[in-house]
């Protein structure tokens, strides 16, 4: 099923001239994500050069994306607006409310039953107003997007950071407040500052031990946690078309860590394939008959200096695995120094748990690679030194990765299935240990490792690596092993090496689901009452903001002013925090 397809007709129908137009008013070659700027303008009467980095810009993005936790209050927002039904296409994903503890039967079990409510709430409102509804358990927002919505050349807003997941099918994919998301639902102009691009030329081909996730941990190295503010990352090269399509949307997602306003990749035969084998023919036949403006210009490429604001050239074919951390995603290390570091600075080195999934590596091809070196557990008579946890990205990814049999041959090596869900990845674990501030590393194919963000615990060192790393970590028990070089002592004794790991772009068999999780909104929203319990101490209708009285306010006093590194962890966490995303007016107080 091709979900917004009269909308997607319309905006390819349209692209070429649009783009065009565009190369014609400013008179010069255009970059890709100059192309998809441009074109989503929100009057075509206002083209002309904008300054990047300073000129304030109105863009009619194609669709919108929330998730559970963000998407309460904009939804109440949205209640306010007087809108019958959103005006463009839009998708609330039920993800972040799912604490990981036993697996994923039983987390998924007591997850419907603690957040009753707000799913309750959620369904019903996004019945009412023409939204798609994703329930509890049909996957993590971005893995679904990509899945479902994400389009070469489109353009959406989502209430989530790592919404640059999409920029691995080609879509300028930026993560917003709740307060913006409802804005574009209600067909009004969405204000960006024009962002500056750096060009990332990859060349080569991974191979080995490396993967994507590697890409983007080099490249955090190179431009810190700030480097990428205010900028697009767009990625060109022989090396990025030779990445898979969700490799590059692990790449874009994690482009958030460097505080890129989004990441995209040009589109390419894997961006056509994955649309083709996640049933979008359709939509890869369309991208392929604009695919000329789906990429910079030839001249963009031939002299890339002249386009790009700064251009970082990255070698695959000899980049090693990376493990980043602890506490911030820019502490970047390859693994051939790895050990020296751990030792020098006295980190944990029992590596105490694995965890892989979350948005940024959840996909059929990284369980795939993992899987692979799980099965040699069993064949090289070796055991896991340490737990694993392993996110499924969506359904899909879990009942084809089931159907494959890496479900069961990760539960056979004493790996723990968890919902498919973002669980560890923003603070939503249980996690069973005998003391909760006791100094520990664990390692994830995450992409934030900020002090207490995975378990509360502030002397949890985590670290940021691949899943391929993460898990053979986890089978050595150990963050000075080393898979490249190092050996591992078996049952008998002797002394094996891991294999690299190997796996699928693409199932062959093609992608299987029982059921996807999504429930269409009603075509009468106007009958549907939204269910909201009064007495609720996380939900709370709103009261609408008095009209303007033409007064701009002045002189208004600064509540917090922060330095240093400020996060989202400091600003809105997450884990137990997440039930209070909507302000309760109590008694009083505000809550």
């Amino acid at each position: 099923m091709v979900y917004d397809l009269e909308m997607i007709k319309q905006f390819y129908a349209a692209y070429n001239t649009k783009v065009n137009n565009v190369r014609i008013s400013l008179g010069r070659a255009l970059t890709l994500a100059e192309k998809i700027l441009y074109s989503h303008l929100y009057s075509e009467y206002a083209l002309k050069e904008f300054e990047r980095g300073k000129d304030y810009i109105n863009f009619r993005p194609n669709r919108v994306a929330m998730q559970d936790a963000t998407a309460q209050m904009a939804l109440l927002q949205f209640m306010n607006s007087g809108k019958n039904t959103s005006a463009v296409p839009a998708t609330v994903h039920c993800d972040h409310l799912i604490q990981a503890y036993k697996g994923a039967r039983i987390d998924l079990s007591i997850a419907n039953k603690s957040n009753k409510e707000v799913y309750d709430f959620l369904k019903s409102v996004a019945s009412k107003y023409g939204i798609g509804f994703w329930k509890p358990g049909a996957g993590i927002i971005h893995q679904v997007v990509l899945e479902n919505y994400a389009f070469p050349g489109g353009m959406m807003v989502g209430t989530d950071s790592h919404t640059p997941n999409a920029g691995g099918l080609g879509m300028i994919a930026i993560g917003v407040g709740g307060a913006d998301a409802v804005d574009v639902m209600t067909g009004m102009e969405w204000e960006l500052k024009m962002p500056k691009i750096i060009g990332v030329n990859l060349k080569g081909k991974l191979n080995g031990w490396a993967s994507s996730k590697d890409v983007i941990l080099k490249l955090a190295g190179i431009l810190t946690v700030k480097g990428g503010t205010n900028a697009i990352i767009e990625y060109f090269g022989e090396g990025a078309s030779s990445i898979s399509a969700t490799g590059k949307a692990t790449i874009c997602n994690m482009g958030a860590e460097v505080g890129a306003t989004t990441s995209i990749f040009p589109f390419d035969n894997e961006i056509n394939d994955y649309l083709k084998a996640t049933g979008r023919k359709e939509v890869a036949e369309m991208a392929q008959s604009v695919s000329a403006d789906l990429k910079a210009d030839k001249e963009v490429y031939m002299n890339p200096e002249k386009y790009y604001d700064r251009i970082i050239e990255i070698n695959l074919s000899v980049i090693e695995p990376y493990i980043n951390g602890p506490f911030t995603p820019d502490a970047a290390c390859p693994i051939s120094e790895f050990k020296q570091k751990v030792v020098e600075n006295g980190y944990p080195q029992k590596m105490e748990v694995g965890l892989i999934g979350s948005c940024t590596n959840s996909s059929y091809q990284d369980l795939s690679r993992a899987a692979s070196l799980i099965r040699q557990v069993k064949a090289k008579g070796v055991k896991m030194a340490s737990p694993l946890l392993v996110n499924p990205g969506s359904e899909l990814v879990y009942c084809t990765s089931k159907r494959d049999g890496m479900i069961a041959d990760f539960e056979l090596a004493g790996a723990v299935i968890m919902t498919n869900a973002c669980g560890p990845c923003i603070g939503q674990w249980k996690r069973e240990t005998d003391n909760p501030t006791r100094a520990n590393s664990i390692v994830t194919s995450f992409n934030r490792n900020f002090a207490k963000r995975a378990d509360g615990n502030p002397n949890t060192h985590a670290f940021v690596a691949s899943p391929e790393i993460a898990t053979a970590l986890a089978i050595a028990g150990d963050l000075c092993f080393n898979p490249l070089t190092d050996c591992l002592t078996n049952e008998k004794g002797e002394k094996i090496r891991l294999t690299p790991p190997t796996g699928n772009k693409l199932p062959e068999m093609g992608f299987t689901v029982d059921d996807k999780g999504y429930i269409a909104p009603s075509e009468e929203g106007n009958d549907v009452e939204v269910v909201l319990n009064p007495n609720s101490d996380r939900l709370q209708i709103l009261s609408p903001f008095a009209s303007w009285d033409g007064k701009d306010m002045k002189d208004m006093p600064l509540l917090i002013k922060t330095k240093g590194k400020c996060t989202t962890d400091h600003i809105s966490m997450a884990g137990p925090w997440l039930r209070y995303r909507v302000t309760i007016s109590k008694n009083g107080c505000q809550i």
